[in-house]
């Protein structure tokens, strides 16, 4: 059996970009799954921005389905890494059995509520702005929801392949489905002219493609390979590896819950505003709003992509108590996502033309347009903080700090995201719930610099 002792000796550098790079390319093809089907709708004369809107309101319930699937799938991948760290096989192997598991049975459970509720789930989120949003809604999300099981288990092996160490399989699985998705969404969208059912059919083969690969790779794992027994629950076992997940899954379901928040505040207010009251133009806002999350969530792959690729490296020297080389790869790491972020700022601000140009803003009204432009520099203006924040949230998981990682996660997702986000838009109508953004992304940074601070002072305690 192979080991990962080379994590506790190899240079720091080597390591980030051996593991970083892949995962954040697994990551940023994640993204691409529901992007590219927003850009093509976009482009479709006979969708436009009724079908963007629909994809806006859909897309936090895939983000319920990724913050399960990442909460067992990045639990167990920090668990399999502690575990290596302290030369416990037995017990990684657990992890992944019971980790499959529990990703089957919840990915089933939730495409049973999607399917039978989903009328209700969509007008929660937003859908009802007008009947032909509703209706492309409705549509897509019927086709989106029959994927669960799939998206999820291809979703969870991904960080236990790249525990494993084969971190370039779980890139190229995730990439085999996105460029499946990117191939057939024309075929599809403007060739049989499917509309949302197009789109979303197109997005399932490629999660398909994923789960097969990932299934494949299940079978032939190289450091931890999981016996028949291995796949019976061991509750101690599963409790440990969501524990170090739930950061992850509160990440997530947090920002669903952003999300509700933002998209009925923004079919509220939007209702008020002298312009998107007009039933021709009342998706507009929520159609924009989402495209500027879609290219948030490209930034937020790399730098999720950079933080989860470290969590191996990460779990396996606190696990030897190798705390020099813990801080060293936290420096590295803070000044990459400061990087990301800054170069994501300028394109933010100085080119938003250009970016809506991508999402289909010829085919719509100059209302579409000016909206978008002020969206993108007003909500991501404070970019540069969410990257620092989203990282650290990400590296304390991996250290085994749950409880100060959840908490910010929390605060920044829930308390400050949703609460400015209902507040906001009170005083300043519409452009509240732009300003929500980075108003929340300041004050969670207030609080990160404690914690990066802190765990600054811990690393140089009883230096090994």
């Amino acid at each position: 059996m192979e080991t990962n002792q080379f994590l506790g000796a190899e240079r720091i550098g080597k390591l980030m970009k051996k593991y970083a790079v892949p995962c954040i390319i697994s990551l940023l093809v994640g993204a691409l799954y529901n992007i590219v089907d927003q850009i093509f709708i976009a482009n479709a004369s006979y969708l436009g921005s009724y079908g963007n809107a629909a994809n806006t309101v859909v897309f936090p319930l895939t983000v319920i389905a990724l913050a399960v699937s990442v909460m067992i799938g990045d639990g167990c991948c920090a668990f399999v890494s502690l575990c290596l760290g302290k030369n416990e096989p037995d017990k990684a192997k657990k992890s992944v059995g019971n980790s499959v598991v529990l990703i089957l049975v919840s990915s089933l459970i939730l495409c049973a509520v999607y399917l039978i509720f989903s009328d209700q789930i969509i007008s929660i989120f937003g859908g009802t702005v007008n009947s032909e949003t509703f209706k492309y809604s409705k549509e897509y999300f019927f086709y989106i929801s029959l994927g669960i099981p799939f998206y999820m288990l291809g979703q969870a092996m991904n960080p236990i392949i790249r525990a494993d160490g084969s971190p370039k399989f779980a890139m190229m699985s995730t990439l085999a489905g996105a460029v499946s998705n990117i191939i057939l969404d024309p075929i599809f969208i403007f060739t049989f002219k499917w509309g949302m059912m197009g789109a979303a059919t197109a997005t399932v083969i490629g999660q398909i493609i994923t789960f097969v690969l990932s299934i494949w790779f299940l079978f032939n794992m190289k450091t931890v390979k999981p016996a028949k027994t291995d796949y019976l629950i061991n509750p101690s076992i599963s409790r440990k590896t969501i524990v170090l997940g739930i950061c992850s899954f509160l990440s997530q379901i947090s920002l669903v819950a952003a999300m509700a928040a933002i998209n009925n505040m923004i079919r509220k207010y939007g209702a008020l505003d002298p312009i998107f009251k007009q039933e021709q133009f009342a998706q507009i806002p929520m159609a924009v709003v989402g495209i500027v999350m879609k290219f948030f969530q490209i930034v937020i792959s790399i730098v999720v992509g950079m933080a989860a690729g470290c969590i191996p490296i990460v779990g396996y020297n606190i696990g030897a108590k190798l705390k020099n080389r813990v801080k060293n790869l936290f420096t590295k790491l803070l000044i990459a996502e400061t990087i990301v972020g800054a170069i994501a700022l300028i394109i933010v601000e100085f080119f938003p033309q250009q970016l809506i140009t991508v999402f289909g803003s010829a085919n719509e009204s100059i209302y579409y347009t000016d909206f978008a432009v002020k969206a993108f520099r007003i909500y991501l203006c404070m970019i540069v903080f969410a990257c620092i924040n989203k990282g650290c949230f990400i590296f304390l998981q991996a250290m085994g700090k749950a409880a100060e990682s959840t908490l910010l996660s929390m605060v920044r997702e829930i308390v400050f995201g949703v609460g400015l986000a209902l507040l906001l838009p009170v005083f300043f109508g519409l452009d509240g719930v732009l300003y929500s953004m980075p108003m929340s992304d300041i004050l969670t940074f207030i609080i990160a610099l404690f914690l990066i601070l802190r765990t600054y002072k811990q690393l140089n305690e009883k230096r090994e």
